[in-house]
């Protein structure tokens, strides 16, 4: 029926970079549209208790630094204390570094790159066994990455590795998908815009500035980042493999002269 198609009941959700930002609200979308347990990691342990606190009963913090592969295999097996099975890994951990070209520091390209674009690959491939023991044919199991429209047009700011991560992601949600859709995993992914988080505190300081650039005339909210992943995590998204959406408001269209 098209009122279930929207429907999370039962399902489980791992969110990283749930403690605040665009990671909190999908976190409180999912539990909002029926996941049975949501469980949130985040590098700092108390934001990420208080938000699972905040959030509610079925949202289970499990604090974890996800930069390096053995914090990705560290998450796995704190996961696996509590689940057998992961219906939706939400890949949303990231970082930006911005500095001149001439002075940008190899240590902010490596923090960038590697929680952006290493980390995602590294989590889903440490927790493949988890989603293909709950993937079938009828209802796969979704990795969902958070990108950003920095990786489909130029941001005016010098995000050298930020842009560079962001572009990778995008493209390897789509090799990522190809490969796993055939153990019943779909991978696809989200390209935001300006949302009101601590990483982007233009939106959020100066939302009516930010929003005169926008051709919706506004910043995305809460709703509207829920509903797009409450759209890929459910049945309604089950066959949209390997695509990224833009959830931005029409910014990107608008570099393009459209």
């Amino acid at each position: 029926m098209a009122s279930d198609l929207f429907s999370l009941d039962g399902k489980v959700a791992l969110v990283t970079g749930g403690s605040r930002g665009i990671g909190k609200m999908i976190a409180k979308g999912f539990l909002e549209a029926g996941c049975r347990k949501v469980y949130i990691t985040a590098r700092k342990a108390a934001a990420c208790d208080a938000t699972a606190e905040e959030l509610g009963p079925n949202c289970v913090s499990i604090p974890v630094d996800i930069s390096t592969v053995e914090g990705c295999k560290m998450l796995t097996e704190r996961y696996l204390q509590h689940e057998d099975k992961l219906d939706i890994l939400l890949n949303n951990a990231g970082a930006a570094w911005g500095a001149e070209f001439e002075e940008y520091p190899e240590s902010g390209w490596d923090k960038v790159v590697d929680l952006n674009m290493k980390s995602p690959f590294f989590l889903t491939q440490a927790l493949y066994g988890t989603l293909k023991a709950s993937g079938t044919h009828e209802r796969p199991a979704k990795v969902i990455n958070i990108c950003s429209i920095d990786g489909i047009r130029l941001n005016p700011q010098e995000t050298y590795a930020y842009h560079a991560s962001k572009a990778g992601l995008i493209y390897l949600t789509r090799r990522m998908a190809a490969r796993l859709i055939r153990d019943n995993i779909v991978v696809s992914a989200i390209a935001p815009g300006a949302f009101a988080s601590d990483m982007n505190r233009v939106a959020r300081d100066e939302s009516e500035m930010v929003a005169k650039r926008i051709p919706g005339r506004r910043i995305g909210t809460d709703e509207d980042m829920q509903g797009v992943a409450i759209y890929l995590a459910s049945r309604a998204g089950d066959y949209v493999v390997g695509e990224t959406i833009a959830v931005d408001g029409g910014v990107a269209l608008a570099q393009l002269g459209a």
